[in-house]
This record gives C-alpha cells, structure tokens and sequence, in this order.
C-alpha cells in the first residue's frame, strides 16, 4: 500500500486546526484573562485560516474583522470594566510562555501568508466562479437587500446588550 504525500493545501489545513485546537484550549487553561483574549484571538485567526485552506475568503476575512477585530475590542473592553485586580497572578520571569507565543504567532503569520498565496480567485465576469453564490457581492445583496430587516434587528440587539453590560458593570453592589 503506498500512500500519496500530503498536498501543500492539507498540510495548511492541519496546521491551522491543531493551532486552533491548542489555542482553544489555552483560551480554557490560561489564569489571567487578558492572555486568554489573546489566546481567543490566535483561535479565531486560526480559524480564518481553516476557511481560507478551504477557499471561503470571504468569510475568513469576516472572520478575522469582525469576530477578531470587534468582538475582541468588546471583550477587552469589558475585562477592562470588571477592572479585575493582579491577585492571585504571579510574575513569570521565564522566558518559554513568551517564546511559546512569538513562535505560535510567526507559524500564524505564516500559515495565513501561504493560505493567501494559494487562494484562487475569480478571474474576471467571464469566469463561472465570479457569479457564485458564494461571491462578496452576492452575500452583500442578501445581507442589505433581502435580509436587511434581520441585520439591523441583530445589530440594536448587540447594541442593546452593550449597554446594558455597561450600566450593569458600573453599578455598585
């Protein structure tokens, strides 16, 4: 039995889920919780990295705006609200968790560089793959044509929750 060497594509593929899997992890197990955004934030670019592997884009770059771009901003804000006190944190003088980090963040950096450099792209509006449904235009005529209604009830939701999640922070107990 002879089995074929792994493609360039899947190795991306695995690289990015074991990064998204020990970071998720790291996310659960890490003490303090600004590292643990930081954690949630290699997650979620790794992630994006699994959807570009995987030819979705779009969604990979939603992914790294909103969910690693704005979602965390809103986690830290709120971490930084609770304003959470150094007890219980010990100083590390070792340099292996920051190692650690520099090299899980330059093997990121890496994967998603090659992950782009391989992605494929519609060549222009002869080709069949420019008018899919999984184009930007189509997705962004859905979202404010079709579904408008949805997308902004969601966002007064979150808007909402935010202030809510403000005002209940700021109440003295």
């Amino acid at each position: 039995m002879h089995l074929a060497a792994p493609t360039f594509a899947q190795v991306l593929f695995w690289a990015c889920a074991v990064t998204a899997v020990v970071m998720g992890a790291l996310v659960v197990v890490l003490p303090n919780p600004v590292s643990s955004a930081l954690a949630l934030v290699m997650t979620l670019c790794a992630v994006a990295g699994l959807f570009l592997s995987l030819g979705a884009q779009f969604i990979a770059m939603v992914q790294v705006i909103v969910y690693a771009g704005a979602i965390m901003v809103l986690f830290l804000f709120v971490i930084m609200l609770l304003q959470l006190s150094g007890q219980g944190r010990r100083e590390r003088t070792l340099l292996g968790p920051r190692l650690l980090g520099a090299v899980l963040g330059v093997a990121l950096l890496a994967q998603l560089g090659a992950a782009l450099a391989t992605a494929t792209y519609p060549s222009g509006p002869g080709d069949p793959a420019f008018f899919s449904p999984n184009n930007t235009l189509e997705v962004g005529r859905a979202l404010y044509a079709r579904y408008l209604l949805p997308f902004e009830v969601t966002s007064v939701l979150l808007l909402v929750a935010l202030v809510g999640a403000v005002v209940l922070a700021k109440r003295k107990f």
